[in-house]
């Protein structure tokens, strides 16, 4: 498993993983082949390139067995959270009480993806009123009906007002259907007035003082809800110990992608980082084992890092990728037309950045959640995406669309001037839908073209 680090297909992962040696230790519970999943249902699993290691079987075996743990989770008497849309704040809020496991029942957007449509989620959203004009997000409402994914959460919450207008009309027809929700409200942040009271975010964006303490208060009623559920006070010390776990997760994270997207050649196909980064939301229902994995997954980045190998020719065209993809499948097509990933900005930057602990809790928490890049102008997405971009020495980058969803609309191309604008750089709109086999020719030609833009660009 040491020799030179490459793609393998879903067999020769599994082979890597039978031929584990004794010497090596007994891998978590979890861990296991990739095709008992295919057995389940996730044939999109057969159809994608895999980073050959034992870390990256981690990844994949802990990504795919969540609705066990959550399941277990049920079993155990312990309270499931489902915390909806705010990707980053009610999970750490969840994560800080005993014997509470948070989840995002938005994942479900993947499963169409996963198990090649079969799993019928976009027909029964269909017939409750949600059509494919809607984001594929809609799947988690056949999710919830058909109760075959995930257990239902004993507290269900949902930030509402600043945020995807596909989502808010989603999670209504869910509540409809007798799923109660906890609302809480987002603002548009705005740009503070003059003389008004600025508060800097963690994610670099700023927002008044006033939009701050909304926030909060806010916050404060899901805290009390949380409180309320679990049967355990949410108390300041315990909110604190639990932005600090949520700090290890975030910090391990930040240098996994400092290595990822700077070493030369790559250390790590893009399609590994994609699942790495979710992980951060909401941990994968387990916090603990969440730190291990990325963790696991540094160790293998960093030896590849300082040996000087990589998974990808030297010099692949850096590539800055803006949105998840609705098919991951487009992360491995991205490596195929000559790319590498080196940056994302994939809708929660927010939960990237370290939550400041030099501040009382629920302050950071409201300054963080404020920081979403989803709830302000897209000019100051822009500008992060920008920033970002200089800071990995992007050549090129990709503005993901997700289909139907509302805020594609107009955004990529605000973000495609901004950085044409301020970088130079050449820039492709895409769409992905959750299965892209249709389009793969097309996505393949649209890729290959901005790869070799940015190789002319290159100076002799």
């Amino acid at each position: 498993m040491n020799e030179r680090p490459r793609r393998v297909s879903m067999a020769d992962l599994d082979a890597l993983c039978a031929a584990r040696p004794p010497a090596a230790g007994p891998a978590p519970a979890y861990v296991g082949p990739l095709e008992r999943h295919v057995r389940d249902g996730d044939r999109r699993l057969l159809h994608l390139e895999y980073d050959g290691s034992p870390a990256a079987l981690r990844l994949w075996s802990f990504l795919l067995t969540e609705e066990d743990r959550l399941h277990a989770a049920r079993a155990a008497g312990k309270t499931i959270v489902g915390a909806m849309k705010d990707l980053g704040t009610v999970p750490v809020m969840a994560y800080a009480l005993p014997d509470v496991v948070a989840f995002y029942p938005d994942g479900a957007w993947w499963t169409p993806c996963i198990m090649e449509l079969e799993a019928g989620l976009l027909r029964l959203a269909d017939t409750l009123g949600i059509g494919d004009a809607f984001c594929p997000v809609r799947a988690m409402l056949g999710a919830f009906v058909n109760r075959r994914h995930f257990p239902i959460p004993d507290l269900l919450t949902c930030s509402a007002g600043a945020t995807c207008d596909d989502f808010s009309a989603i999670a209504q027809r869910l509540e409809s259907l007798g799923f109660p929700i906890l609302w809480w409200e987002m603002p548009a942040r705005r740009r503070p007035d003059p003389g008004e009271t600025a508060v800097p975010l963690p994610t670099g964006f700023e927002a008044p003082a006033s939009q701050v303490a909304l926030v909060r208060s806010e916050l404060e009623r899901v805290r009390q809800a949380l409180a309320d559920a679990a049967g355990c006070d949410l108390t300041d010390a315990r909110l604190a110990s639990g932005l600090r776990r949520a700090n290890r997760v975030r910090a391990v994270l930040d240098r996994l992608r400092h290595l990822a997207y700077t070493a030369e050649p790559c250390p790590i196909p893009a399609l590994e980082m994609l699942i790495a980064e979710m992980l951060a939301i909401h941990f994968c229902s387990d916090q603990a084992e969440a730190e291990a994995v990325l963790a696991d997954l540094l160790d293998e980045v960093r030896r590849r890092a300082d040996a000087g190998k990589g998974v990808l020719q030297p010099r692949a065209v850096r590539v800055f990728w803006v949105n998840p993809v609705a098919d991951l499948r487009a992360m491995n097509v991205l490596e195929d037309c000559g790319g590498r990933l080196c940056g994302t900005e994939f809708l929660f930057c927010h939960a990237l950045d370290p939550i400041p602990q030099d501040l009382p809790p629920m302050e950071a928490l409201a300054r963080t959640a404020l920081g979403d890049p989803m709830v302000g102008p897209a000019t100051d997405r822009a500008e992060r995406i920008v920033r970002d971009a200089r800071r990995f020495g992007a050549e090129a980058v990709v503005v993901s669309r997700i289909p139907g969803a509302s805020h594609c609309a107009l955004e990529g191309a605000v973000i495609g001037e901004v950085v044409r604008r301020r970088l130079g750089l050449p820039v492709v709109e895409i769409e992905v839908p959750p299965v892209a086999d249709a389009v793969l020719p097309t996505l393949r030609t649209r890729l290959e073209a901005l790869v070799e833009a940015a190789e002319q660009r290159r100076e002799p």
